[in-house]
């Protein structure tokens, strides 16, 4: 049990950093391997998740102790939500007029 509480409060940035990278494959697995559209943008929402993990372990771990890293990841999300809102009005409107949303049968961008 003393084992376990004392892993978990020698918490690194190498920690953080493998968790990121992690995040960040799954995420790009996802946008490569998927060919349903949400599935692109969840994946595509995973690995800007990963990036704010990136951007705050840095923003804590570094020898300056200041909010960079917090207002990037905060700016990060926003953009994130505002991507996400964007994406699902697009997939609305896609499947309003294919009645499909897989990313291989969507081919007719023209008007």
């Amino acid at each position: 049990m003393t084992t376990l509480i004392h892993f978990f409060l020698n918490v690194g940035l190498p920690h953080f950093l493998i968790l990121s990278g992690t995040l960040f494959f799954i995420g790009l697995f996802n946008v490569l391997a998927k060919k349903n559209v949400i599935a692109i943008l969840m994946g595509m929402e995973i690995m800007l998740s990963s990036v704010n993990i990136n951007l705050i372990a840095f923003s804590k771990y570094t020898a300056a102790p200041m909010l960079n890293g917090h207002v990037f990841a905060l700016f990060v999300i926003a953009l994130a939500a505002a991507e996400v809102s964007v994406g699902l009005a697009l997939i609305i409107s896609v499947y309003r007029k294919h009645k499909t949303v897989e990313a291989d049968e969507i081919d007719k961008m023209k008007w």
